[in-house]
């Protein structure tokens, strides 16, 4: 197989249109961030890489913490808006009909149209060129009851989650498999007693 080599550049996909909300209630904002995942289980630790010229960056900073949103197929069009527009210039919870509800843990607000939001707490800003990376320690998860089954698991498949690569968002639907199925024994047929 050939291959081109490009220069380094950002084109790790697919990555989540994360809304991440912060402010207050009362005074809300919302932008759309590519640039987060996990960073540990325990204690539960995530990031999100922000320009500090963005609107959203003092409040986060200022605020010390905020929530990721985990965007569906409902809320596309909301999270390409808020990744393409400011807070400097327009109120995007209005403008895209969003509710900030209040978090158990932080100040800054949940989306109420998200099924997944992650309250986090802000423990350290690196700063690391064009981005700012707040490492934060996730304080709690809200979670839509309609993705809990009876027994108690979590369902995101039914979360019609979103995803975004290299400038265009994309559904999320077929499951391949679950974790560790590549090496999952199959289980052997028993054959019927007296036969």
């Amino acid at each position: 197989m050939s291959k081109q080599i490009w220069k380094p550049g950002a084109l790790l996909a697919p990555v989540p249109p994360a809304l991440v909300t912060c402010g207050t209630v009362e005074s809300p904002n919302v932008l759309t961030v590519g640039w987060t995942g996990i960073l540990a289980t325990h204690p539960a630790m995530t990031y999100v890489s922000i320009r500090p010229e963005r609107y959203s960056y003092p409040l986060i900073k200022e605020g010390g913490c905020f929530v990721i949103n985990l965007p569906t197929r409902r809320l596309a069009k909301a999270a390409d808006f808020c990744g393409v527009r400011s807070g400097r210039d327009v109120d995007k919870f209005a403008h895209c009909g969003l509710t900030a509800l209040e978090a158990s843990t932080v100040s800054a607000p949940v989306l109420g149209e998200s099924p997944v939001n992650i309250e986090c707490r802000v423990k350290e800003v690196i700063e690391l060129g064009s981005h700012h990376m707040f490492l934060a320690e996730i304080t709690a998860i809200q979670v839509d009851d309609g993705l809990v089954d009876e027994n108690g698991r979590l369902c995101l498949d039914k979360a019609e989650l979103i995803a975004y690569a290299h400038g265009e968002y994309y559904a999320l639907g077929e499951k391949l498999g679950t974790f560790g199925w590549s090496v999952k024994k199959k289980k052997k047929k028993h054959k019927p007693k007296g036969k």
